[in-house]
């Protein structure tokens, strides 16, 4: 055995164990009756009127995160990459500073600024505005999503615009290329890897969360991702919750697909 196969090895267990075996036993699950036996009822319960409902809410939701996210991300790794190196690093420390913080405390903290006796509505009644209804709304929902993915979608569009040849940029205005011209022609086409990365890092968990909807939408709003976890949870249906486990999946492998026709050398990727 060579020094790198024999190194691998503990790779290789933490993959069977951390990867394969738990996918092997949700198919098992999905594929199986909860009195025995082969079926594929729990695969066809997604396309019932409720699961269907909740999987549209779901991606409509992580859809316009997504592009949220996008809009917000593009412009601030352009403004990063032109910014002062000393500034930069600083800006790019902040931006990773809340993801250090647990989860459910950064989703928590939105609950204390959007509940009714909150801190916005706070600010808004000392302006003489009336109260907003934010929390168990979608765009609580929305609005808990984008603060919690946007790092996942700033890095690899921020890593991929440093990567730019500051050569390329100049020879184009040399050439009489606008401002505006340049970006759609140059900066654009060269962050794709960047933007399809983000893209995949962003709706992926947007699609599947179910603790920012649990939190900030109060139970109101039901993505698919809530019927999931209570399927396993709540009704200790383990067939069902893999079953529509299993549906979510050919999302993820379509995303992955993505992700490889556009970013095939990886270049897109903050790591």
């Amino acid at each position: 055995m060579t020094f790198s196969k024999k190194w691998s090895a503990p790779f290789i267990v933490f993959v069977i164990a951390g990867t394969v075996i738990p996918i092997l036993s949700i198919a098992y699950y999905g594929f199986t009756a909860r009195g025995g036996g082969i079926t594929l009822d729990n695969i066809t319960a997604m396309f019932s009127a409720n699961h269907m409902q909740a999987l549209g809410l779901s991606l409509l939701l992580a859809l316009v995160s997504t592009l949220v996210c996008l809009i917000v991300a593009f412009p601030m790794a352009i403004v990063l990459r032109d910014s002062k190196f000393g500034k930069q690093g600083f800006t790019i420390f902040v931006l990773i500073l809340p993801m250090w913080m647990n989860f459910l405390l950064r989703t928590m903290a939105w609950q204390v600024l959007l509940e009714r006796a909150g801190v916005i509505n706070g600010i808004l009644q000392a302006l003489g505005l009336p109260r907003q209804e934010m929390m168990n709304t979608p765009g609580a929902v929305v609005l808990g999503m984008v603060y919690d993915f946007l790092p996942f979608m700033i890095l690899p569009i921020y890593n991929a615009v440093m990567k730019i040849d500051s050569h390329l940029i100049e020879a184009a205005y040399d050439l009489g290329a606008g401002k505006a011209y340049m970006y759609r022609k140059v900066i654009l086409p060269l962050c794709v890897p960047g933007i399809v990365s983000g893209i995949t890092m962003v709706f992926i968990p947007a699609l599947t969360t179910f603790v920012i909807s649990n939190m900030l939408g109060g139970g109101k709003v039901n993505l698919i991702g809530n019927i999931i976890e209570q399927e396993f949870t709540v009704n200790s249906n383990w067939y069902l919750g893999s079953g529509l486990s299993l549906v979510m999946m050919v999302f993820i492998i379509i995303s992955m697909v993505l992700l490889e026709k556009f970013d095939k050398t990886g270049e897109g990727t903050f790591i």
